[in-house]
């Protein structure tokens, strides 16, 4: 209950500073809606033929699903994950991580959770809401898919957060890993098509080194009633990084000397 409490605080001090300058909300909005639609023309281009109808196996609103769990996650990522963990290395660097570290409260929770951009909703309403389209589009999704794809997906954004927080733990030995964090976004912008669509080569990479199909690719398929081995798999790898994500953590901690040492 006390983390939920602060959890509320953050939210509500987050959206009283973005929401003194309201005609940003608006460019949000615009940025968010260039985005999907950026996607959105990287699938449709597929199918704009008419002897096109699959694409690794996918017909046009799965292939849409696919973009819009793309889209969500990457709402997550601005609305969350960016504007915190981006933050590590910098407070290592000029050493006000040495505030946080002494606040009677877990260092690794406010690290992940202090600074919400409320501005990038938008891009997780858009998101879910092409969720939703495709999969009435599509017509045989049932409850025990919906749920089973929430598990899913719910774990993928567990996989998400502990390869983004390793990354930026690297700070303490690497100082600045901007690139590197740069990197896993350019790798993640794979997901935006079907695992299947991508060339056989660089599957097994997207699914068992980086993770990028168990994001996108395996909640869409159990959505569409179709559930690959892979995805029995995908809490056990959640659990697995984020047990690994606190132990990296806390050796981290054990080596840090802080900027002023």
């Amino acid at each position: 209950m006390r983390f939920l409490r602060l959890l509320r605080i953050y939210i509500s001090a987050s959206l009283s500073v973005q929401l003194a300058y309201r005609a940003n909300f608006l460019a949000a909005m615009l940025s968010s809606l260039a985005n999907l639609s950026t996607g959105l023309l990287g699938v449709l281009l597929f199918y704009s033929r008419p002897e096109i109808t699959q694409l690794g196996g996918w017909n046009l609103e799965g292939a849409l699903m696919v973009v819009g769990f793309f889209t969500l996650t990457e709402g997550v990522i601005s609305v969350w994950l960016r504007p915190n963990l981006a933050q590590l290395s910098e407070g290592i660097r000029t050493g006000t991580l040495d505030f946080l570290l002494l606040k009677p409260v877990d260092a690794q929770f406010q690290l992940s959770s202090r600074n919400l951009n409320l501005l990038r909703l938008p891009d997780m309403l858009l998101g879910l809401g092409l969720i939703v389209w495709a999969g009435a589009a599509l017509g045989t999704v049932t409850l025990a898919g919906a749920l089973l794809a929430a598990l899913l997906y719910f774990s993928a954004l567990a996989m998400v957060y502990a390869i983004w927080f390793m990354l930026n733990t690297s700070a303490f030995w690497l100082v600045n890993v901007q690139n590197v964090s740069e990197l896993f976004q350019g790798v993640f912008s794979a997901g935006r098509y079907p695992l299947q669509a991508l060339p056989l080569w660089i599957r097994p990479v997207l699914t068992f080194v980086i993770p990028v199909a168990f994001i996108t690719t395996i909640p869409a398929q159990a959505l569409r009633g179709e559930l690959g081995t892979a995805a029995l798999f995908s809490p056990l790898v959640a659990l697995i990084l984020l047990i690994l994500c606190r132990l990296i953590w806390l050796r981290a901690l054990g080596s840090y000397t802080s900027a002023s040492s």
